[in-house]
C-alpha cells in the first residue's frame, strides 16, 4: 500500500474514531445533565399492546410515569431489559426525566456509563492512532 492509500485509510479510521468519541461524549453529557437537572419519578413497566400470551417480551418495554405537571407519559425504555436485570410487565422503576422534554428519561441503575466511556476512550485512541498513521504516511512520501 502506498503513502496515498495509507493516508486515505488513516482518514477513514480517524472519522470513525471521531464519531465513536462524540457518541460516547454525548451519552455521558446527557446522563450528567439529566442527573443534575432532571426530575425523579416512579415509572410502571408495560409491555406493548397486541402481544400474544406466550410471545417473548420486547427488549425495550414501555415506561409509564406522571410528570410533576400531571401529564401521563408513556415512553420506550431507554435501556434494554437484560437477563441479569429484567424489566417485567408491572415492575416499578425509578426514572429521571427532563422537565422540558419528558420523553428524554434515564432509568436509575441502567445508565450504561461504562459503554459511553468505552466509546469515548476507543474513539479517542482510534483518532490518535489514525493521526500517527497519517504522520507515517506523510513521512514515507
Amino acid at each position: 500500500m502506498g503513502a496515498g492509500g495509507l493516508a486515505v485509510l488513516a482518514g477513514f479510521a480517524a472519522f470513525g474514531g471521531l464519531v465513536a468519541a462524540l457518541a460516547g461524549a454525548y451519552g455521558l453529557r446527557q446522563t450528567r445533565r439529566l442527573t443534575r437537572t432532571g426530575v425523579r419519578a416512579r415509572a410502571l413497566v408495560k409491555n406493548p399492546p397486541g402481544r400474544a400470551a406466550g410471545e417473548v417480551p420486547p427488549p425495550r418495554p414501555l415506561l409509564q410515569f406522571t410528570t410533576d405537571d400531571g401529564r401521563v407519559m408513556e415512553i420506550v425504555c431507554p435501556a434494554p431489559s437484560t437477563r441479569r436485570h429484567p424489566l417485567r410487565d408491572g415492575d416499578r422503576v425509578s426514572v429521571t426525566y427532563d422537565p422540558a422534554d419528558p420523553r428524554t428519561a434515564l432509568v436509575h441503575g441502567r445508565e450504561r456509563l461504562a459503554l459511553d466511556r468505552a466509546f469515548l476512550t476507543a474513539g479517542t485512541l482510534i483518532v490518535a492512532l489514525s493521526l500517527a498513521l497519517l504522520a507515517v504516511a506523510l513521512l514515507v512520501r
